[in-house]
């Protein structure tokens, strides 16, 4: 019995331990996987951030331009370093390749909205940089939260269409068209029925500052030497003033807008501080306190735009309308990514002609206070839809820009070949001879005309992707009659003294895209 008993309870025990060991060798439960999930609040392709609330997109494109008869950004050769001088000094074809990514997380909150957004470029220019170079740009990154934006994003000036302008090209002129986005401190308030009011502060370096021309002072050159304005300088094509004093207070910009299905109406206003340097000395310095400056001065501009996207001539075609005006504030008129730190020289070569205007602010000289410029443009754009696959839209613009009665000292200093020192002087009279690229001799003013219109042809075969080709014709209408004569080195390409007639100027270019969005 007493063995019976034993074997018993040594079998219990054995089964007790093998239990226990098979239990021990069970797996534990192991805590749920989080799943990416979608977030359909915001539209598609948003997904929550595991274990938060925020809703994230990520996206971007691969973009690949190429100009024909233009520089970057298919601008025409008018602007900027090309310039528009000696035809073999330029290239015929310019190359762009574009990565572009970009980020927007959005969270619910009690305060509404909190959404966060970032576009970054990376860019290659062929015939600019290395054979492995490159740049990058931020475009955009701002927060918005309770009705306030914070950071760089498109200028409330703008309407909201600014970046849905059916065409390829930076370079066309179309008003204020900062596309690149405006460093800014604004508040938005909705009153129902797509109505809503912005109120905004906004950095106007160097997107809206377009340069002041003390005519009685030499301008810096960029290499050691100093030189008198003119239509070819020797290392840059690029006038960008020679006496802005500095940003000293933000554009105060304003807006008014509605949007409904049919489309959108949109009116803003800005106000615009033009600070001067300090008068200049005879041997074409910056000047100092002692010999004062100019009194502040401040422009502003207006602007109304309205969208139909309703008409009668197909599903998603599209008429957007914009008119401006500026005085003082000639950047919300000549505006968009090319000269964006100053005003520019717009001028062309045809064989002995030449065409020439500048974009600034305003001029003044010595003892004198600051002439504003008064500039305007219209613009209009027209998008139809042949098929879901097909469409071509057709643009045009036309700006001006005139100086009323600061034409007298631009004329003055253009003619003359030095300048006087002390207040109030005017640089007809000479007692200095600096260098200079070349002499105008003539009559008229600096008012400038710019007209473009141009068409692009966009076939997207598959979704989010899109091949593209457009034509731009530019007109540049200048009002000096005479003659410019150039000095040595004043015209690349060019011999001392040869002799260009001053004449209105056509222009003609082209690109072609693919651009695969994500």
């Amino acid at each position: 019995m007493t063995n019976l008993k034993s074997l018993i309870l040594g079998s219990a025990a054995g089964l007790i331990a093998i239990g226990g060991a098979q239990a021990a060798d069970l797996p534990v439960k192991a805590k749920a996987v989080e799943y990416v999930k979608v977030c359909s609040l915001y539209g598609a392709g948003f997904y929550y951030i595991p274990g938060t609330d925020t809703c994230i997109k990520i996206g971007g494109a691969i973009r690949l331009d190429t100009a024909f008869n233009g520089g970057t950004y298919d601008v025409p050769f008018w602007q900027g370093g090309a310039g528009g001088n000696n035809l073999f000094t330029k290239d015929y074809i310019t190359t762009r390749e574009r990565i572009n990514l970009t980020t927007d997380t959005r969270t619910a909150t009690e305060y509404g909205v909190v959404r966060t957004y970032a576009n970054i470029q990376f860019d290659f220019l062929q015939n600019r940089e290395s054979i492995a170079g490159g740049y990058t740009e931020v475009d955009y990154a701002f927060i918005q939260f309770a009705g306030f934006t914070f950071g760089k994003a498109v200028s409330q000036f703008d309407p909201q269409w600014a970046l849905a302008k059916p065409y390829i090209s930076s370079g066309f002129n179309a008003g204020s068209n900062n596309a690149t986005g405006i460093p800014q401190i604004a508040y938005t308030a909705s009153f129902g029925n797509g109505v809503s009011a912005t109120i905004s502060l906004e950095n106007a370096s160097a997107y809206r500052n377009a340069g002041l021309w003390n005519t009685d002072t030499l301008i810096v050159g960029p290499g050691a030497g100093t030189f008198l304005p003119n239509f070819y300088g020797s290392a840059s094509n690029t006038f960008l003033g020679n006496a802005y004093g500095g940003n000293h207070i933000p554009d105060v910009v304003g807006n008014l807008r509605l949007d409904q299905a049919w489309g959108s109406l949109h009116f803003a206003a800005a106000m615009h501080q033009i600070s001067p340097t300090f008068y200049a000395t005879a041997a074409g310095g910056t000047g100092n306190q002692t010999l004062g400056h100019a009194d502040d001065s401040y422009g502003f501009a207006v602007t109304g735009a309205v969208e139909f996207k309703t008409l009668p001539t197909g599903a998603g075609d599209s008429l957007k309308l914009e008119a401006t005006y500026a005085k003082g504030a000639a950047k919300y008129v000549f505006g968009g990514t090319t000269d964006t730190s100053g005003g520019g020289r717009y001028s062309k070569v045809d064989g002995n002609t030449i065409g020439f205007g500048y974009v600034l602010d305003g001029v003044y000289n010595n003892g004198g206070q600051i002439i504003q410029s008064e500039a305007w443009q219209v613009s209009a754009f027209y998008e139809h839809y042949w098929n879901p696959a097909w469409r071509t839209s057709i643009f045009g613009n036309y700006s001006h820009i005139s100086y009323g009665d600061g034409n007298a000292a631009m004329l003055a200093a253009f003619g003359g070949v030095g300048v006087t020192g002390g207040p109030g002087a005017n640089n007809s009279t000479t007692t200095t001879t600096p260098a200079r690229a070349g002499v105008f001799a003539g009559t008229g003013n600096f008012d400038l005309g710019l007209a473009q219109i141009g068409t692009r042809t966009a076939w997207t075969p598959v979704r989010n992707l899109t091949l593209s080709a457009q034509f731009t014709y530019s007109r540049l209408e200048q009002n000096l009659n005479g003659t410019y004569t150039t000095a040595a080195g004043g015209m690349t390409g060019n011999a001392a003294g040869t002799v260009y007639q001053t004449s209105n100027q056509n222009l003609y270019n082209g690109s072609v895209q693919i651009l695969r969005s994500f």
